[in-house]
């Protein structure tokens, strides 16, 4: 038949080519070692001719497509399936699948805020219940500080808050805006450590309830205020300004727009930090392979990852000067290298709390992250930045400010 002379010249291209440890195994009963010489670390089984499509295009999209669907069943450990579904896509990445997806980056993002409210309700108003199972104590969404290498999760977070708040200089009294406040971990620290007045927005539902609970439990209403707002809604003079996690949300044509609004809502001698996700394209294209695809089929809709370069470019623009950039892409490898451990430790909780397919979503999906950030697919930036054209500096001369130690 066709489709099995098909798949042989497939079978027999990677033995040649790069033999791999992995075995397939066919709703007829046939089975395939990609590498005869090795035991299989992965099993990919095969329920029914249709599936078979997905695994002889193995796009980063197509394999996990196929995986959440329930069109392939996957035995092995989970970095041994990411690993093998990255080498699939390598061997069989063509320049056509990288100019498609880049197309399709450029020209098919839409962003308004009822599009936004509804992208950012999709992500992260599965339920508070579903992130308490793998995050951090405070559920902190975001990468993780390890100054040492050798932190807990709980230790990184905290300390990510006070590098950022460190960086910027927050001081008591300061009024503090944070963009994407999550479920209110920095705003809190910044309120009780730093003795800053913070307003927090986010446009999660559930974001927005638990942190609203945390900042009573804590009794810091008169010095926290949590909304549900959209960051192009916001008014006011503000003397410092965090936006962590957030600003992929923004859409690529929308950036210049977005650090104006940073701009307008930060004082004369304000100082604010953005901390995001980047794209390691220097023409801001998504990651390779397919992963982008997937991840806005699945994860992220609408979202988008600038190169640092163009995020640089667009905050001049936009009348900013950095000040100070730091790449933490080892540091976020590791955070959702965590996080996937976490994940799957949690996995029975976890299933009683989502179907099966968001299940299968969520748990390629951290994994194959943690292995893009290792790889420098994708990476992360925090850059301190502050309006144009001061004559006299905002912050200290050198660096060391951040790491002076505090009593």
């Amino acid at each position: 038949m066709f489709w099995e002379k098909k798949l042989e010249n497939w079978v027999n291209d990677i033995r040649k080519t790069s033999p791999l440890p992995l075995r397939l195994e066919l709703w007829t009963g046939q089975k395939y070692d990609l590498n005869p010489n090795e035991d299989p670390k992965v099993v990919i089984r095969i329920p029914e001719l249709a599936s078979l499509s997905y695994l002889l295009k193995p796009t980063l999209d197509n394999l996990g497509t196929a995986y959440v669907e329930g069109k392939i069943e996957v035995q092995g450990t989970l970095n041994d399936m990411i690993t093998m579904g990255n080498s699939l896509a390598d061997m069989f990445d063509t320049p056509a699948s990288t100019t498609a997806a880049k197309f399709r980056h450029y020209f098919g993002g839409r962003h308004n805020r009822k599009i936004d409210a509804e992208s950012i309700g999709y992500h992260y108003d599965v339920s508070n219940e579903f992130y308490q199972q793998w995050l951090d104590p405070n559920m902190v969404y975001s990468c993780g500080y390890f100054e040492n290498g050798d932190e807990d999760l709980a230790t990184a977070q905290i300390k990510k808050i006070d590098h950022i708040l460190t960086k910027i200089r927050v001081r008591p009294g300061d009024r503090l805006l944070d963009i994407g406040c999550g479920w209110g971990a920095l705003a809190i620290r910044a309120a009780e450590k730093f003795g800053a007045s913070v307003v927090g927005i986010t446009l999660s539902k559930n974001q927005y309830e638990l942190a609203r609970q945390r900042v009573r439990e804590k009794g810091l209403e008169d010095k926290i205020d949590i909304r549900i707002q959209d960051y192009r809604d916001v008014t006011g003079q503000f003397d410092r300004i965090t936006s962590v996690g957030m600003f992929e949300h923004v859409g690529l044509r929308y950036l210049v727009d977005y650090f104006k609004i940073i701009n307008r809502l930060l004082k004369d001698d304000g100082i604010a930090m953005n901390h995001g996700i980047t794209s390691c394209d220097p023409d801001s294209g998504e990651t390779p392979f397919g992963g982008g695809e997937f991840i806005e089929k699945y994860v992220f809709p609408n979202g988008e990852l600038p190169h640092i370069g163009l995020v640089l470019k667009n905050m001049q623009e936009a009348g900013l000067e950095a000040l100070d950039i730091e790449n933490l892409r080892h540091h976020y490898a590791k955070t959702c290298g965590i996080w996937a451990e976490n994940f799957e430790k949690a996995t029975s909780a976890i299933k009683q709390l989502t179907d099966e397919k968001r299940y299968r979503i969520w748990r390629v999906y951290l994994a194959g992250c943690s292995y893009a950030f290792a790889l420098d697919r994708v990476a992360i930036f925090q850059v301190v930045c502050i309006k144009s054209g001061r004559t006299s500096p905002l912050l200290p001369m050198s660096r060391n400010y951040i790491y002076e130690k505090k009593d």
